[in-house]
């Protein structure tokens, strides 16, 4: 699916720091945890709890944030719609990698097990 390219533009120059305080309080509502929060966002991304802390700290870009990441292999089987689009039909790679972590903090929030949120390939 095309995005027009100014949305993209906006979610790579999109402070992750900006937005993590809003998946927080989105799981937190939910009666998750920060903990489990992390524990998703480390499978994605890669990143421990220094690194994910350094992202948040020194304010940086969607486009930088996932340039650092070593985005886990599985994470093409999250799949379905988040903020109205297909993620597996999203064409521009960073907007589809955000797109993959708003889906697996919706899927949390939502009350998902951690282990099916973490996919597998099988």
């Amino acid at each position: 699916m095309k995005i027009k390219s100014t949305q993209d533009e906006r979610i790579a120059k999109m402070l992750f720091a900006s937005v993590y305080p809003h998946y927080v309080a989105k799981v937190v509502k939910k009666g998750r945890t920060k903990e489990e929060l992390h524990r998703v966002i480390q499978w994605l991304t890669g990143f421990d709890d220094v690194t994910l802390q350094q992202q948040i700290d020194e304010k940086v870009t969607f486009e930088i944030f996932f340039d650092q990441a070593n985005l886990n292999s599985n994470a093409t089987l999250i799949t379905g719609v988040i903020c109205g689009y297909r993620v597996e039909e999203i064409e521009n790679q960073l907007t589809r990698k955000v797109r993959y972590l708003d889906k697996i903090v919706d899927e949390l929030a939502k009350g998902k097990k951690i282990e099916k949120i973490m996919r597998r390939s099988e």
